[in-house]
């Protein structure tokens, strides 16, 4: 499964990028819902936060005003972003695969039969073949 997302990164296609870009765009607002109103109370029932923005906070001060500095944020971030990607993957590009992979064998039964003389041509190859 992990190999038909690296073949869809890595095509490199122009169209399929700006389909990709609206559809996480508007696939985004869906996941951050799912989080903020399913994960999100879930977590914080499980660890008392509701995300990780205060885990492990601090703060610096070197000239004024302490900066505070939270690696939660990033975390919460990182764990949105792979919701997003996973669900993006298995409910639209995974099933535009299995799709494209059902046309294709179609295409393939509407190729053209070979030429007779190709068929003699290869018949007569294989035949020189077990001689030798």
């Amino acid at each position: 499964m992990l190999q038909g997302f690296k073949e869809f990164i890595a095509r490199g296609n122009a169209v399929d990028l700006a389909v990709g870009v609206v559809i996480g765009a508007a696939f985004t607002q869906v996941i951050t819902a799912l989080t903020d109103s399913v994960l999100n109370p879930l977590i914080g029932a499980l660890f008392g936060q509701p995300d990780f923005s205060k885990v492990g906070q601090f703060e610096i001060a070197l000239l004024g005003d302490p900066a505070v500095v939270s690696p939660g944020a990033v975390l919460t971030a990182l764990v949105n972003f792979l919701i997003v990607a996973f669900a993006l993957y298995f409910f639209v590009v995974l099933p535009l695969n299995k799709l494209a992979a059902r046309k294709a064998p179609a295409q393939e039964e509407a190729a053209p039969a070979p030429d007779p003389e190709v068929e003699l041509l290869t018949q007569i190859r294989d035949l020189l073949r077990q001689q030798n």
